[in-house]
């Protein structure tokens, strides 16, 4: 049996790429910026203050690639200081455990987790162990743990019980600020898109609002079908016949939105990926979750008892955040597909050795120059 790797990925890292990054070149290296906004100094969703991001990623032997992606809203106790949340969805080919609490009530109360489809129960069971270790939580009898998926058998033997609840606690306990790895790590393992490589990508846009500047984040785990379009030019390649998959978006802002108006700027994002050229087939599960990092807006104990007053932007302000999500998600998905270098894994649903080859920088360069 070939040796067990198993990468622990915060964010951050002392070198100027994270760890584990491929030193395969982001979109704006090659010389395509999409949309107009500005990004943030990392073009990641790091740069909304407080949002931190850790990868597990597990590969053993011929037959396990895969992995697990946690994103932390705030460093503080989630249970305790609830952030206001919304969720959207486009196809509902998938499963998205703790959106409907999230529809119900309009927050979140623990990390994400992003992990493979077979992997949602042991994810759940990871987010509950880290929620009740946390002081504060010694009475807590009920989480609503967040998870997305999306299915990596076509790399990844996803029968075989990976990763586990340990390697999934282990996203959670090295998340970090900073710099985050793309590709295929953590969730985007052994993931595929446009019958090409996939797996994690992100960007930012800062955009100013009535003189306040604000700060969007996006965050991806690319795994779906259609046919690539970059910068509006399509990308010809015979791995287009590949139509079915999921993506799953985190948007995360600091922005002073209602729940409410969360879940129409996570419905912007699916303008993202429909500018990638997406299929959105019956079999696709496309899922976006945003949320508000601004501190005045968490639903702390002693607000959660009384009568709130929160801030927030009015609908007629907010038109900026809605398109920054559009770009940064078109970007994100990009980034996940540049990132990615070509894997060789196991299909599960044929029992055979698999190898997914990576997007051509070459060609793509040569597109965006045409």
């Amino acid at each position: 049996m070939k040796p067990r790797l198993f990468h622990l990925e915060p964010a951050f890292h002392k070198s100027d790429r994270p760890m584990h990054q491929t030193t395969r070149p982001r979109l704006r290296d090659i010389g395509f910026r999409p949309g107009h906004f500005e990004t943030g100094p990392l073009n990641a969703i790091t740069d909304v203050e407080g949002v931190t991001i850790g990868h597990s990623t597990v590969i053993e032997g011929d037959t396990i690639r895969t992995g697990a992606t946690a994103i932390l809203p705030h460093g503080g106790n989630l249970f305790q200081d609830k952030v206001p949340a919304a969720f959207a969805v486009y196809n509902g080919f998938g499963k998205f455990a703790g959106s409907t609490q999230i529809e119900e009530l309009g927050e979140l109360e623990t990390p994400v987790i992003l992990t493979n489809t077979l992997a949602t129960g042991r994810a759940i069971e990871a987010i509950n162990h880290h929620t009740l270790a946390q002081p504060g939580n010694e009475k807590v009898v009920s989480i609503n743990a967040v998870v997305g998926e999306t299915n990596d058998s076509r790399l990844n033997d996803i029968r075989a019980g990976r990763p586990t609840v340990e390697e999934i606690s282990a996203a959670l306990k090295n998340a970090g600020a900073g710099p985050v790895a793309e590709g295929g790590v953590g969730a985007g393992t052994g993931t595929v898109a446009f019958g090409m490589k996939g797996g994690i990508g992100t960007a930012s846009r800062v955009v100013t609002i009535a003189g306040m500047t604000y700060t969007l984040g996006i965050l991806v785990q690319s795994n779906y079908g259609g046919h690539l379009l970059v910068c509006g030019k399509p990308y010809v390649s015979p791995a287009h016949k590949d139509k079915d998959g999921s993506i799953v978006i985190i948007v995360a802002t600091d922005a002073p939105l209602s729940s409410r108006n969360l879940k129409r700027l996570a419905a912007r994002s699916f303008g993202g990926l429909a500018r990638t050229g997406a299929a959105l087939s019956n079999g696709s599960g496309d899922y976006a979750l945003a949320f508000s990092t601004d501190e005045r807006l968490r639903r702390t104990p002693a607000r959660r008892k009384a009568v709130a007053d929160y801030p927030e932007l009015s609908n007629d302000a907010i038109s900026p955040l809605f398109e920054a999500a559009i770009e940064a998600t078109e970007e994100a998905i990009l980034n996940s597909l540049c990132a990615a270098t070509t894997t060789t894994g196991f299909n599960a649903g044929t029992g055979k050795a698999s190898t997914v080859e990576a997007i051509s920088i070459d060609a793509l360069k040569t597109l965006l120059s045409a």
